[in-house]
């Protein structure tokens, strides 16, 4: 993950698998990714990848919705193991709302992606779907404030709107979200 966001991933891989051995990379510096060129994050999944591998990995996780969205087809043509990837709930969102009108918070690196775009299409005709980028929120979960002033306002901002237009679902589209 570009940081500690993965953990929220990481735990449901422990609760699942309470003997394997798991190595987790969080690539704090160069966090958070829903900013970046989605080639540099090409480049850092490889990196990663190349440590994991080196070290026995059996299967990588892509614990990072953006990440997913700009490396994973790569590096499943590159490495051949089992490699798991994240993305946006969107098809369960459809089949849970009431509304037919369904939220996605997320970066705006994994909202402008193709990935997220073949998501909608897949998934999206059984509601509506409205998305919401949702710049500095990554930030303040690396931060570790999950309920300061910024944070709540940041969340109220990004929320309101989606409230505002019916969503009685929301995606939360980036594995950093559910600290929040």
């Amino acid at each position: 993950d570009s940081g500690v966001g993965g953990l929220t991933v990481l735990a449901h891989i422990r609760a699942a698998l309470p003997g394997a051995d798991l190595l987790y990379v969080a690539d704090s510096a160069h966090a958070p990714y829903g900013d970046k060129p989605a080639e540099f994050i090409a480049a850092r999944a490889r990196l990663i990848a190349e440590f994991l591998i080196a070290h026995d990995a059996a299967a990588l996780v892509v614990a990072c919705n953006t990440a997913t969205a700009a490396a994973i087809l790569a590096l499943r043509e590159r490495y051949g193991l089992p490699i798991v990837g994240m993305e946006p709930a969107v098809k369960p969102a459809a089949e849970a709302t009431r509304a037919g009108v369904i939220g996605v918070l997320a970066t705006g690196g994994t909202l402008e992606s193709g990935k997220f775009a073949e998501l909608v299409q897949r998934f999206g005709s059984r509601a509506r779907v409205i998305v919401q980028p949702c710049p500095g929120l990554v930030e303040q979960v690396e931060l570790g404030d999950l309920a300061g002033p910024l944070t709540r306002r940041l969340l109220e901002g990004f929320i309101a709107p989606l409230l505002d237009a019916g969503a009685d679902t929301l995606v939360l589209g980036c594995t950093h979200f559910p600290f929040l």
